[in-house]
Parts: structure tokens; sequence; C-alpha cells
């Protein structure tokens, strides 16, 4: 590639392939790929390390033509086309390149971020030297396979299910915060008695709207008792009444009740999906073994969601690779405030750390991994989100084991020689179990 305007693209309808090979030299070709939303940027390396200048492609309306050039590349000797692993623009160019049986690669955006000041000494990122470093790091070896694989129907419907829970969930999130402020104004007594995500509430709720309507229903007693179930005691039934009779709220206005029944019915409609998709998400993982093992650690529901979104662990060649794939692999952080702290680097999908982090909230609390949990809380001052991250961290790995080489899970080994204590626990269980 010449120096000046080295980076000036030429649309990829006019490019004739002939001349372009006529001077190339022998030897194996890389191509660099960058894959935006309304463009394909393309950048030819030839062996002796020399550029072409990018080809421009409209996407997707000018896929085809790309891949016909690539595929002329390609009969002359070893092609390699490689493209970064973010986002899913390039979706539809990797199955057109699969299917026109091109080796597809991919590339780390991290990679590719951090070799642009090394690849022309400027540390700039435009479309055309994106695709050029793309295609030098495919050639010097930084580059893994990566042709495009469609879904069986069983993974298929799993990730939609889960995309669908997931979005669902947020949604449920969503009306129950905005609930929150409208029940701390009108009845802030209810919360009290009864959390925020009781069905039982939201059906109140959404039946009432309110307080004052509900203290006014002569069978409101007999309607709670049907929405809680033997769960609910008549003394909880007669408090909330009483809260409802007796609130300090602000009064509502019908307004004020027709928007509280419409937020509670939007939650509890939310809730309903949330519950089918859970039940659909576990018949689909029944014949999975390795969702199976999983799930006997943080539940049918997460183990999905790590399939969905990370693969089979058994295509990782180790825990910390796992882990890495999750974004749960630490970085030094420093700056003017922050002097070699350590982060997460959240490089990977994001709902794989939601979930997991949820997990983690649940194992924080097994008796063999809570006194580490408090101690690291204390340590933090009373903040407990660094040792749930370290959780996290530790369950990553520890999923790894389970689902890819079929160990069994011990909670006392999270922390292994930290917390003897536990360990004692542990063994004190088990031998009171045996004595039973």
């Amino acid at each position: 590639m010449r120096k000046r305007r080295a980076y000036r693209a030429a649309a990829v309808k006019n490019v004739l392939i002939e001349r372009v090979l006529e001077s190339a030299p022998d030897g194996p070709v890389c191509v660099g790929l960058d894959v935006g939303k309304k463009e394909i940027f393309a950048v030819v390396r030839w062996a002796d390390g020399t550029f072409e200048r990018p080809w421009k492609a409209k996407n997707p309306s000018e896929i085809r033509v790309t891949v016909r050039l690539l595929r002329e590349l390609a009969d002359r000797g070893v092609l390699t086309v490689a493209l970064e692993s973010t986002g899913t623009y390039g979706d539809a160019m990797r199955q057109a390149m699969t299917d026109a049986e091109l080796n597809v690669h991919r590339v780390s955006g991290k990679a590719a971020h951090d070799y642009a000041e090394i690849f022309d000494g400027v540390p700039s990122k435009h479309d055309g030297k994106d695709a050029a470093v793309v295609a030098e790091l495919a050639a010097i070896g930084k580059s893994w396979p990566w042709e495009f694989k469609s879904k069986e129907d069983n993974d298929a419907e799993m990730a939609r299910r889960v995309d669908w829970l997931d979005a669902q969930q947020s949604i449920k999130m969503l009306w129950l915060g905005r609930m929150e402020a409208l029940l701390a104004r009108f009845w802030p007594e209810a919360t009290t008695l009864l959390g925020l995500t009781s069905i039982t509430l939201l059906k109140t709720l959404a039946c009432y709207g309110g307080p004052k309507k509900l203290s006014e229903d002569p069978a409101a007693a007999e309607r709670l008792a049907g929405w809680g179930g033997p769960m609910l005691k008549p003394e909880k039934i007669e408090a909330l009444l009483e809260s409802a009779r007796e609130t300090v709220g602000v009064r509502q206005c019908d307004q004020d009740i027709q928007r509280t029944q419409q937020y509670a019915t939007a939650a509890l409609e939310a809730q309903r999906e949330i519950q089918n998709t859970t039940r659909r998400l576990k018949e689909l993982a029944k014949n999975n073994a390795t969702i199976q093992r999983q799930a006997e650690v943080v539940g049918t529901v997460t183990s999905c969601v790590l399939w969905v979104a990370l693969g089979d662990p058994y295509d990782y060649h180790c825990g910390e690779a796992y882990r890495k794939g999750m974004g749960l692999n630490l970085m030094e952080r420093s700056s003017g405030k922050h002097k070699g702290e350590l982060s997460i680097t959240k490089r990977g999908p994001g709902i794989a750390r939601r979930w997991l982090y949820f997990a983690a909230m649940r194992m924080a609390q097994v008796p063999e991994v809570r006194p580490w949990y408090e101690a690291k809380k204390a340590k933090d001052g009373d903040r407990g989100k660094g040792a749930l991250i370290a959780i996290m961290r530790k369950l990553a790995t520890a999923l790894y084991n389970v689902g890819a080489r079929d160990e069994e899970f011990e909670a006392w080994r999270l922390f292994p020689g930290r917390s003897v204590a536990s360990k004692n626990l542990r063994a004190q269980n088990e031998a009171a179990a045996c004595a039973m």
C-alpha cells in the first residue's frame, strides 16, 4: 500500500480482479474485513507484507459481489478472510463466505484495537485501517477459524427463549421500580408486609389499584386468601387489610388508581411470560447432559443462558478461557484516581454476567461460602459487590469443570484453604447425615 492516501477506498463494483492479480506476489493471501451497519471495507494483504487499497462495499446489497471477488482470490491460492468478532452486522457476510467455502477467521476486537498504533505508528482508527489491521493480525497467526454454523432447532429455540426471558425480566423490573415509587406515595405500609415481587401484592394492586378500594371490599379477605394460598397466613391478611384502612399514604384520585392497576397488570404479565418460558427451557434442556450438570449448581435457567451466550464448555481449552469468554478476566486500571486497581474486563456477553451475578447472590448464602463472603464484605466497608464478583469468577471456572470435565461440584472448593470452618461444617453435616 502506498503511503500517500493509503486508505482511500475503491468501490468494490469497480474492482477488476484480473488487474489486481497481475503484479500480485506468490504466497498465501489474507484479507481483513471491517463490517459496519451500512458498509464493508476489505483490505488485501499479500505474502510479502504489502497491501492493496481498501475495497468498499455496501452492506448488505454488495455482499455477493464482495464474496465473488474473494472467491476468485481463493482460486489463485491460499486465502484467509478475517473479521472482528464484535456485533452482528457481519453475520450475513460470514454466512455468505462460509457458503462460498472460503477460509473464514476471527480476530479479537481488543487485539485489533491494541495493534492499531503498532501497525503504522498512529493510534487513530478508521474503517480502512481497521480492515488492514485485521488482515495483518491474521497473517501473523493471531486469528482463529470462524465458519458460520446454523444452530440446530433445539439450540435455536433455546436462544430465542433465553432472549425472551431476559427481556421479560427487564420489563418486570421496570414496572416494579415504578410501582415501588407509587406505593411509597399512596400505600407505604404495603411493602413492609409483602415484598414488592409478591404475586399476592401484584394481584391485589391489579384488582383494586390501591388501599381505598381494597378496604371497601367485604370479600377482600377471601380474595387475598385465594391469591396467597396456604403460605399467606390469616394474620398477614388482617394486617394488610388494616394497613389499607389506616394508611398514612396520599389519597389517590381515579387516574392514580388506574395507573397502579396498569403497572401491576404489566408486571404480572411479564411474570407469567417468565414462568412459561422457564418451563419450556427446562424441557429443552432435558437431553443436554452439560446443562443438566451445570443446573445442579446454578439452576436450569442460568445454565441455559450460559449455553446460549458462550456455547459448549467443551469448546474451551480451560476454565480460565471459559471465564474470559464471560468478560470476567481481570485487568489493571490506572488513572489519576485509580492506581493499580483490578477490575473485570466485561469483554463478553453481558447476559452471561448478569445471570451469573444472580447465581452468585444465591451462592453467597450457602453455608460453605457465606463466611468468606461476609468477611470480604466487611473488609470492603460493608460493600458486597466485590465479594459477589469474586464468587462469580470462582463459579465460572467451577462451571467449566462441572460441564466439560464432569466433576462434582462442592461449594467449599470455591475458596480452598480460606474457610476451614466451612470444611469442618461440611464434615459435621456429613457425619450427622450418616448417623441418622
